[in-house]
């Protein structure tokens, strides 16, 4: 449990895909325009994830280092058409909406850096508990994105109206420049809000080091003085 909760954690918020290692920025600019879309690329990815990583894992000591990247592409690739399948059969609207970026999972770099980075060099559940970890995270990420682009774009999220009638929709927010100034504003959030816990941090620390070696006179030392003072006199 503890190991799945500090993947979970790293995945999230520590080493987040999109607002941390800046990792997928195809998908996540392209699909992102709406919350639905987000999640079924956020879905179909952590899908992918945690089956190539269980994979992948539990076969790493069969796989010729030299070959080791071309298999792990097989693999994904494998799972990738799965999914494919499965969006075509019973999600045709979100499979015609996330179209080409379904199949081009096979070459994000999240999925192939996690196998590489950390699936061919763990156990097969660890190795499941970080696919969870950074997939939720993508997911996470996509799907914010996906909710301020949509709802300042087109005045909807999930399809539900919430701004008022009297809003009108910004359309460069569904739009590449809206996605990267989506992105690009929530990224510097997170940036500024961790340089100020950094700061803070460092505050208490350099407070905690003035604090070394002082220490309070005791009454002997109190009373020494006083005797010297006196021999003086």
């Amino acid at each position: 449990m503890k190991l799945f909760l500090e993947r979970l954690k790293n995945g999230l918020f520590k080493e987040n895909p999109i607002f941390v290692q800046v990792l997928a920025m195809c998908p996540t600019l392209a699909v992102s325009t709406s919350v639905v879309n987000a999640l079924g690329m956020g879905i179909s990815s952590t899908v992918v994830l945690i089956c190539s990583n269980a994979i992948i894992a539990a076969i790493r000591k069969f796989i010729p280092s030299k070959i080791r990247i071309p298999a792990y592409i097989v693999i994904i690739a494998g799972f990738v058409s799965a999914v494919d399948m499965f969006l075509n059969a019973y999600v045709p609207s979100l499979y015609a909406s996330l179209g080409i970026f379904i199949p081009l999972i096979v070459v994000n770099c999240i999925i192939l850096g996690r196998a590489e980075a950390y699936a061919s060099k763990n156990t097969v559940m660890a190795s499941i508990f970080d696919a969870i970890g950074m997939g939720l995270g993508f997911t996470l990420g996509l799907t914010v994105l996906g909710f301020f682009r949509e709802l300042l774009g087109v005045g909807t999220v999930l399809g539900f109206a919430i701004m008022p009638k009297a809003y009108v929709p910004a359309n460069i927010m569904i739009l590449a420049p809206g996605a990267f100034l989506t992105l690009g504003l929530i990224m510097a959030f997170i940036n500024n809000r961790n340089l100020k816990k950094g700061k803070a941090l460092l505050n208490i620390h350099d407070s905690e080091s003035a604090g070394i070696g002082f220490q309070t006179p005791s009454e002997d030392t109190h009373e020494d003085v006083l005797e010297s003072e006196r021999g003086i006199n």
